[in-house]
């Protein structure tokens, strides 16, 4: 199935039939990703008196309780409403849901006992207007990722003036195979959101931040076609399952 889509008045082809699906499923278990000091999320049957929810058990049909938080247990995308004190939903922020986008792969440098992925790594990388969308695979990009607990870790992170130069791009759309775009430990500060998300001075609505994705090493960097839809959650974030298609042309 071919589709088209238009960024800068040119015209981009790709397949719909071949997905590269760069979200990280949500399991009720410690295998699942961890992030910000939760316990694993847990997918269990609804138990009522005798009942239990589950054919195994003698249930008509499975019947299961799920328990997590977007932020910590799975890919999920967010609006600005994660760092207001109004409230912001995903699901009103987010009303497009295909985009340019460009992946790039970033090895975050070392300073001092932090990684911190720079402005000057991605200005060699992208540039402006060129993808209303931007994924960024962190190097080295172990499949350890899918499982990691990284609470507690220093995870690699974006400097705030990299997460500025992202917006001056054009780039209203930014996916990370990290917990957060900031530090895991900052005082609160969230440099990184607040400068993507220009906020407090000129809040950027429409803008989303995807966290948790996971990028296979055989997927090159390169020009794609994203399909970017969260589940329908009045909430600052919800899950969300991210998926590439190749540009043809």
């Amino acid at each position: 199935m071919q589709a088209t889509i238009q960024h800068n008045n040119e015209s981009y082809k790709t397949d719909l039939s071949k997905p590269l699906d760069i979200s990280l499923s949500l399991r009720g278990d410690d295998k699942n990703p961890i992030a910000w000091y939760l316990g694993a999320p847990k997918i269990k049957p609804v138990k009522e008196g005798e009942f239990v929810g589950k054919v195994s058990l003698g249930a008509s049909t499975n019947f299961n309780d799920v328990y997590f938080n977007p932020h910590g247990h799975a890919t999920h995308t967010e609006c600005v409403g994660h760092i207001t004190p109004e409230f912001h939903s995903i699901n009103e922020s987010l009303k497009n849901f295909f985009f340019l986008a460009k992946l790039i792969s970033v090895e975050p440098v070392t300073r001092g006992e932090d990684k911190v992925i720079t402005k000057e790594q991605i200005q060699k990388l992208f540039q402006k207007e060129e993808a209303e969308a931007l994924v960024i695979r962190t190097l080295p990009n172990t499949f350890s990722k899918r499982s990691k607990h990284y609470s507690h870790t220093n995870w690699p992170y974006l400097e705030e003036a990299a997460a500025l130069y992202i917006r001056e791009c054009g780039v209203n759309h930014l996916l990370v195979d990290l917990p957060s775009v900031d530090r895991e430990k900052d005082e609160g500060k969230l440099l990184a959101h607040k400068a993507f998300w220009n906020y407090p001075k000129n809040t950027r609505f429409e803008a989303t931040i995807t966290e948790l994705v996971y990028v296979p090493s055989k997927v090159e960097d390169g020009m794609f076609f994203l399909n970017l839809q969260p589940a329908s959650f009045e909430n600052d974030a919800a899950p969300c399952k991210p998926v590439l298609y190749q540009i043809e042309n």
